[in-house]
């Protein structure tokens, strides 16, 4: 039987998703939780990898069991053992063919910036701080040139190992609620880095050290070091994967606040 999960996270206590072995990840975590569930070994597959200290909202995995278990072992009996930073939505019995990462048509996140001269304190590792005030217009005028299909090489980590550099983007939208700027970034697939990236090279931007249409110039580059530095993880969210409607995977609304 095939299971896909939708997972809730805060990843500041974690390598990232991917499992290692010498560190402490989600996906390890998750593993482990699930395996007591289903008393037998448990490999979960995800939609998309997070890394250290990037959160997740709905993150979908799925997993193949022999276990014969209701629907809400998966959830409430999961969530009984995982630690309080992970916790399951939903669970849902898929078809053979469903996978969390190969079936997603798109996959969704948020970057938060806390735009003030402060540094946070309730919200500490859960955002990004810029001190220096952005202009939210001007990152808002950039945007468009990142939408479409594009090599992003200058949106790209070195360590990426990505078989190639294009990728589409489906939206990009930036706006303010009080002190927090948040990018909300739809496409296909992503690089590694590509969101952080991106978003340091926007707040670049918003900060008047670079002009509006930087973000051109450095798509035609398709060099890394001509971008700005890598944001941090902490503002960083996977908000969900999208997928064919066949599969009826529930999808989430993010207001924009």
């Amino acid at each position: 039987m095939r299971v896909a999960l939708a997972v809730e996270y805060d990843g500041q206590a974690y390598c990232g998703w991917q499992r290692q072995p010498h560190s402490v990840s989600v996906q390890a975590a998750v593993e482990s939780a699930l395996s007591k569930i289903a008393n037998e070994p448990i490999t979960v597959h995800c939609a998309g990898r997070t890394d250290t200290g990037v959160h997740a909202i709905a993150q979908i995995v799925h997993f193949d069991t022999t276990a014969n278990r209701p629907l809400t072992a998966w959830t409430f009996g999961v969530n009984s053992v995982l630690a309080r930073d992970v916790s399951v939505h939903w669970s849902q019995v898929m078809s053979e063919d469903f996978h969390a990462r190969f079936s997603a048509d798109s996959r969704a996140y948020r970057y938060t910036i806390l735009n003030r001269l402060t540094r946070p304190g309730l919200d500490a590792g859960r955002l990004s701080w810029q001190r220096d005030p952005l202009d939210v217009d001007l990152m808002q005028r950039a945007a468009p040139a990142l939408l479409g299909e594009h090599d992003f090489s200058s949106f790209r980590s070195s360590e990426c190992q990505a078989n190639h550099p294009v990728r589409v983007l489906h939206d990009l939208q930036i706006y303010q609620r009080g002190d927090r700027v948040i990018i909300d970034i739809t496409a296909n697939g992503f690089l590694h880095n590509m969101v952080r990236i991106i978003a340091g090279s926007l707040m670049a931007i918003g900060k008047g050290d670079k002009p509006v249409d930087w973000l051109e110039t450095l798509l035609a580059a398709q060099d890394r070091t001509h971008a700005a530095m890598t944001a941090p993880p902490s503002g960083l969210c996977f908000l969900q994967a999208h997928y064919p409607k066949r599969f009826q995977v529930p999808t989430f609304t993010f207001a924009n606040a």
